[in-house]
């Protein structure tokens, strides 16, 4: 059968692959597309009812029981971390906490007063939350924290071994994506050797990138996934991009599914800046938009007290070079305010002399 790629999607923006009628579909999410367009996904109460039951699963793997407090510091809303892990939370009959991400002081606050057993967010704003709770006097150690669930962006074994060590907890990984359904496609267990996908619902497979071609259990490639009970939103070989391996020897834990090995990197050129996805092409439309600049423009990325900043270098178009820093300051903050808009975070542009970004002679 053929791949089903990200383009597929946009092709048919926003419901033209949707597999039932719209009275059916009880609910959208959507993430940022490449052109400012975001992918959207449609889900049946049915559809809801496998997504509960899977993230239900994710959290049953780190350990989770309904004598559970979970502390759900993913985002709500049209992204697909925070409602994933929320009903799958009240699926497991655990109680969840649905702060959402951000305002770092009332999260350690409750976290405290309500006894948090079990944190859900990105890997950087846990340990981000934890340099905080030191500053604030806090002593980890005496908390009833038990695990943490942390996905929606890539992080290291070094991660790993920082985030338990400071919040004296087991740092588990999770996977998913808005295509395929959300967080809940795959979860490690506590033997951490990688996250279980669920072949009930999924059927993973590792290609090479460049031919297509299938690979074997345990080499390194791009994740293909297929829905098997997707009513709304169904998608055949879908190409996720994500490199990495399969491994289908049954865990140490028990259990029998197929695993997926950390996250490695991309097959294309996505970012991922504090859980949101980023293409390189969506600022080029925002520069090109404005007409003040050339679409010649560098993205840098650096990580400043554990958390992601993206940090936008743009050239000035010739004629626009202006000793008025007044002017020079109002348009950094309108793109500001527009890359903002359509990329759904915040990041520093910095405006450059004209022909000073180095030309790229391959591939941009």
């Amino acid at each position: 059968l053929p791949f089903t790629v990200k383009q597929d999607l946009r092709d048919n923006y926003p419901f033209g692959l949707f597999a039932v009628p719209m009275s059916d579909v009880i609910r959208v999410h959507a993430s940022s597309g490449t052109t400012g367009k975001p992918t959207v996904v449609g889900y049946t109460k049915n559809d809801i009812n496998t997504w509960s039951e899977l993230a239900a699963r994710a959290l049953a793997c780190a350990g989770g029981t309904r004598f559970d407090v979970v502390q759900n510091a993913y985002g709500y809303g049209l992204f697909t971390g925070g409602m994933g892990i929320h009903y799958g939370t009240e699926r497991l009959g655990a109680t969840v906490v649905p702060i959402s991400g951000g305002n770092t002081q009332r999260q350690l606050m409750l976290m405290q007063d309500f006894g948090t057993t079990i944190l859900t967010c990105t890997p950087s704003y846990a340990l981000f939350l934890a340099e905080e709770g030191v500053k604030m006097g806090l002593d980890f150690k005496k908390m009833p924290l038990k695990a943490g669930i942390f996905g929606a962006e890539p992080w290291s074994e070094r991660m790993r071994t920082q985030l338990e060590e400071k919040l004296d907890l087991m740092a588990l990984d999770i996977y998913g994506l808005s295509e395929i359904m959300g967080p809940g496609v795959a979860m490690e267990c506590p033997a951490k050797q990688g996250m279980h996908v669920f072949e009930d619902h999924f059927i993973p497979e590792i290609i090479n990138p460049e031919t297509g071609a299938v690979l074997p259990p345990g080499e390194q490639g791009e994740l293909v996934i297929t829905t098997i009970t997707k009513e709304a939103f169904p998608l055949i070989r879908y190409r996720t991009r994500d490199i990495t391996r399969l491994e289908v020897e049954p865990c140490s834990c028990g259990r029998t599914h197929a695993r997926i090995r950390r996250i490695t990197g991309r097959s294309d050129d996505m970012l991922i800046i504090r859980g949101v996805n980023v293409f390189p092409s969506q600022v080029e439309s925002v520069l090109l938009e404005c007409g003040e600049t050339e679409p010649h423009y560098l993205l840098v990325v650096d990580r400043k007290a554990n958390l992601d900043q993206l940090e936008i270098w743009v050239e000035l178009a010739e004629n626009m070079f202006s000793d008025q820093v007044r002017q020079l300051e109002d348009l950094e903050a309108r793109l500001r305010e527009r890359i903002h808009s359509v990329l759904g975070i915040s990041a520093r542009v910095r405006l450059v002399e004209h022909n000073t970004i180095p030309r790229s002679e391959g591939k941009a």
